[in-house]
C-alpha cells in the first residue's frame, strides 16, 4: 500500500519539485499540496496522511511553523511521520524539532532534497517510526550538545534550576519558598546543593549568591543568543 503524503511549502517551485520527486516513487502518493500552515492543518485533518513533508517556515511565518506543527502532530496524531525541510543548519532548529521525541521525525536541508534519495529515505524512515537528521546538521548538533553538557549548570536538578532562577531575581529564601511552594528548610537545602555543584562552597555567603547569579545570567544570555541566531537567519531567508 502506497504511503499517503501531505506536502507543504510556501514556494510553489519547491513544492512542485518535491511533488515531482515523490510522483516517481511507486510506493508514495501526494494526497495534499499546500502553501501555508492553515491549509496544511486542514489537509491533515481531512486526509490523515502517513507522512507530512513541510517547510520549516510558511505563512503566517511566525518563524517556527514546522516546529509548531511537530508539536500539534505529537498531540493529535502521534503515529504520523513528519519530515521538516529547511535552509538552516543551526542546531537550535533540530533541538526544537526533537524536543518532544525523535521517533517519526526527520530534519533535512533543502539543498539535498533535489537528490531525491535522501528525501525518500527520510519519508520511509519516519513512516516506520524512525528518525533522520541531515548529515550536515549532525556535527554542529553534537558540538552544541557538548557545550550544554559542559555548562556549569549541567549538574543542577530541575528544582535547583528553579531555585537559582529565583535567587537571580534577588529573592530571599523566604520569598523563594513562597514562590515555589517549598519549606524554608527545603530551600536552604537546595541552595547549599547549588553552591556545592557550582564550586562556591568556600565563598562568603553574600558572594555565593552573587556569583551563582552571575553564572545563571551568563548561561541564560548564552542560550538566548543561540535562539536569536536562527531568528536572524529567518530574516535573511
Amino acid at each position: 500500500m502506497a504511503l499517503a503524503i501531505a506536502l507543504a511549502d510556501d514556494n510553489l517551485i519547491v513544492r512542485a519539485g518535491v511533488a515531482q520527486i515523490l510522483a516517481s516513487e511507486p510506493g508514495m502518493g501526494v494526497v495534499a499540496s499546500c502553501g501555508d500552515l492553515a491549509s496544511l492543518v486542514e489537509a491533515i485533518e481531512r486526509e490523515r496522511p502517513d507522512v507530512v513533508v513541510t517547510d520549516i517556515w510558511m505563512p503566517p511565518m511566525t518563524g517556527d511553523d514546522g516546529i509548531r506543527l511537530a508539536e500539534l502532530l505529537r498531540e493529535k496524531y502521534p503515529g504520523m511521520g513528519l519530515v521538516v525541510l529547511s535552509n538552516h543548519t543551526e542546531p537550535a532548529y533540530a533541538f526544537a524539532l526533537l524536543d518532544s521525541g525523535a521517533d517519526g521525525r526527520a530534519y533535512l536541508l533543502k539543498e539535498h532534497v533535489n537528490q531525491g534519495a535522501q528525501l525518500v529515505a527520510a519519508i520511509e524512515m519516519v513512516a516506520d517510526g524512525g528518525s533522520m537528521l541531515d548529515s550536515k546538521i549532525v556535527e554542529p548538533l553534537i558540538a552544541a550538545k557538548v557545550r550544554i553538557e559542559r555548562s556549569p549548570l549541567a549538574e543542577l536538578t530541575a528544582r535547583e534550576r528553579h531555585v537559582l532562577a529565583e535567587i537571580a531575581k534577588g529573592k530571599s529564601n523566604a520569598a523563594i519558598a513562597d514562590a515555589l511552594v517549598l519549606s524554608k528548610r527545603a530551600v536552604e537545602k537546595h541552595i547549599n546543593s547549588i553552591f556545592l555543584k557550582l564550586n562556591l562552597s568556600s565563598a562568603e555567603d553574600v558572594s555565593k549568591r552573587v556569583k551563582a547569579t552571575l553564572i545563571f545570567l551568563a548561561e541564560t544570555q548564552s542560550r538566548a543568543d543561540d535562539r536569536a541566531a536562527p531568528a536572524a537567519a529567518f530574516l535573511g531567508r
